[in-house]
């Protein structure tokens, strides 16, 4: 007798816009994104603009008000993260760091990716910054990043990349490796609660 097994429901992510500056250039980076992970049946994609008036956080802890507990909510029912980040100062945004150290669980046991952008190192100083913090929140990176060196010429006034092969080759890879680990990583949690 054969056994019939059911399709694996479609993997959750949140691509978290980590740059609030007015004239900022993250919003671009993640629709492109956002459209790639949304065009594949593994994948259901949910765009957390830290930028959005409703899901400011205020500096430091505090006690968590409704705004709070709805981006804890969406971040908390996510099976995997891609942050999307541009270079500040060899470094990656405040308020992207203020939203991670405002949630613990929701992270935890958890894959996250990044897109990064900026001018010549394409943001990777940002991105090898925040692989510490992640580490520290029990999440596990994947290596394949997705960048953009010198972001503002990679990109049509239409928002479309200008080479879409190069940059959804590196889309795909880190899109494939993080179903992977969304996916390893959910059925472990489902079997046992993680304890950090």
């Amino acid at each position: 007798m054969s056994e019939t097994l059911s399709a694996p429901a479609a993997l959750r992510l949140v691509i978290l816009v980590g740059s609030v500056r007015e004239g900022r250039f993250g919003p671009t980076v993640a629709r492109w994104f956002a459209d790639v992970a949304a065009g594949r049946e593994d994948w259901t994609v949910d765009v957390v603009d830290l930028a959005d008036p409703a899901l400011a956080l205020p500096l430091g802890m505090g006690e968590a008000g409704p705004e709070q507990e709805a981006l804890a909510a969406r971040l908390g029912a996510a099976d995997a993260f891609v942050v999307v980040t541009p270079e500040y100062n060899h470094s990656y945004p405040a308020g992207l760091k203020n939203v991670i150290d405002w949630h613990r669980e929701e992270w935890q046991a958890k894959p996250v990716g990044f897109v990064s952008y900026g001018g010549l190192s394409g943001g990777l100083r940002a991105v090898e910054h925040l692989r510490p913090v992640f580490a520290e929140l029990h999440t596990v990176t994947v290596r394949d990043t997705v960048s953009f060196h010198g972001a503002w010429s990679c990109f049509g006034d239409d928002g479309t990349p200008l080479d879409p092969e190069a940059c959804g080759g590196a889309a795909k890879v880190l899109l494939d490796q993080l179903a992977w680990w969304a996916d390893a990583l959910r059925a472990a949690r489902a079997r046992r609660p993680y304890a950090a």
